[in-house]
C-alpha cells in the first residue's frame, strides 16, 4: 500500500503555519538558504514542537517524510 502524499500546504498546517501558496513561498524566501551543515529540524526558526515533529517524521519514515524532504530541498536552493 502506498503511503499518503502530503503537499507542502498540509505540512505547513501540521506545523501550525499559514499554508497558502503565498505564505509558503514567503516562508521559504525568508529562511533560505538553509546552510548545508544545519539539519532542517535544527533550524533556528522552528519552535520545539515543530522541530520534534520534523525530526520524528524523518526518523520514523512517517507519512510526512516526503513532504519534510521536499521542504528541506526548497529551503536549501
Amino acid at each position: 500500500m502506498q503511503p499518503p502524499f502530503h503537499p507542502l500546504s498540509e505540512l505547513f498546517e501540521q506545523l501550525g503555519l499559514d499554508a497558502s501558496e503565498e505564505d509558503i513561498e514567503a516562508f521559504i524566501d525568508r529562511h533560505s538558504p538553509l546552510p548545508s551543515e544545519v539539519a532542517l529540524s535544527d533550524a533556528p526558526f522552528w519552535n520545539e514542537n515543530q522541530s520534534r515533529f520534523l525530526r520524528e517524521s524523518l526518523a520514523d519514515d512517517a507519512d510526512w517524510a516526503e513532504a519534510v524532504d521536499h521542504l528541506d530541498a526548497r529551503l536549501r536552493d
